[in-house]
């Protein structure tokens, strides 16, 4: 098992529950990769550098996770059409 930070930005009109489902998604994926989530810091709503998907505010999630190297393609996939996501990044932590 590798560890990875996933940061994603999520679309800043969700309410709390389509909010919470969301990350409930990403985490469900997590863990049907064979990964776990070792935190979850919700950083809150930010204002955007530029604007992305005719957003300029996004709310924040850092997800420290544990995934197996093969796994973060199929990660990489399903965040790709997820469509509250506005941005999301993958980085390997040494």
């Amino acid at each position: 098992m590798h560890k990875y930070e996933l940061v994603c930005i999520i679309h800043p009109d969700l309410d709390e529950t389509a909010f919470n489902g969301a990350i409930d998604k990403v985490k469900g994926w997590i863990s049907d990769a064979g990964g776990s989530v070792d935190k979850l810091d919700v950083w809150g709503r930010r204002r955007l550098a530029y604007t992305v998907r005719k957003q300029r505010e996004g709310q924040y999630v850092l997800l420290n996770v544990s995934l197996p190297p093969s796994a973060t393609a199929g990660l990489d996939q399903n965040l790709r059409f997820l469509e509250p996501v506005i941005r999301y990044m993958i980085t390997s932590v040494e």
